[in-house]
């Protein structure tokens, strides 16, 4: 087991290593994005399910999309809306996301901001970080950092002391609503934890 401080963790991911931390839907795993295939290879997941970028800022993740001004216009308000919390948001990609993180469609990309005050602090020192659920590919989410670290040894986890804070509310154990961009409108891929309302162009 690899368990670490949160500045241990937050330096390992910085170095390109697999970290897991919590969130407000499940723990995730994560890696730099240009370090996807760590991911792919830990959770033996298929190519063909992408990566979520998680992030700590709209602005910051809006900039890995590109779209018209009236598109930017509408995603930012949906951001604003919903962010941070428990809804993904897949819009067309810029050459900014490495293909690692979606080698089968390279053209989208799922972006997200937890509400969990961890995965901040950790997002806010490292950046944008290819995320997935910490489970391996078709099993269910572990929901615990000893649960993860015992199914994952190479994988940095938080310990205890600074994983289970008092002030920290327990993740919620349902995903994320899923909501993809098709040109004009959003289509619910998944529905989730989110009740999405949606917004389209006029």
């Amino acid at each position: 087991m690899t368990q670490v401080t949160l500045d241990a963790l937050i330096t390992g991911a910085i170095s390109g290593k697999i970290a897991s931390f919590p969130t407000d839907t499940v723990p995730a795993l994560a890696t730099r994005p240009d370090q996807s295939e760590l991911i792919f290879i830990a959770k033996q997941r298929s190519q063909d399910k992408p990566l979520i970028l998680m992030g700590d800022t709209i602005n910051t993740l809006l900039s890995f999309c590109q779209g018209t001004p009236a598109e930017m216009a509408v995603w930012q308000q949906v951001a604003q809306t919903y962010w941070p919390g428990a809804l993904t948001l897949v819009l067309p990609a810029s050459e900014r996301v490495p293909r690692a993180m979606h080698p089968k469609d390279p053209t989208s990309i799922g972006l997200r901001i937890p509400k969990h005050p961890i995965a901040l602090q950790i997002l806010a020192e490292t950046g944008p970080l290819a995320t997935t659920s910490a489970n391996r590919s078709g099993r269910p989410p572990l929901l615990s950092m000893a649960e993860i670290a015992a199914e994952f040894p190479e994988v940095l986890t938080l310990s205890p002391c600074d994983c289970d804070r008092p002030t920290v509310l327990p993740a919620s154990g349902v995903p994320t609503t899923v909501a993809k961009w098709t040109s004009k409108e959003w289509e619910i891929i998944r529905q989730g934890a989110v009740k999405f309302q949606s917004q389209s162009l006029q």
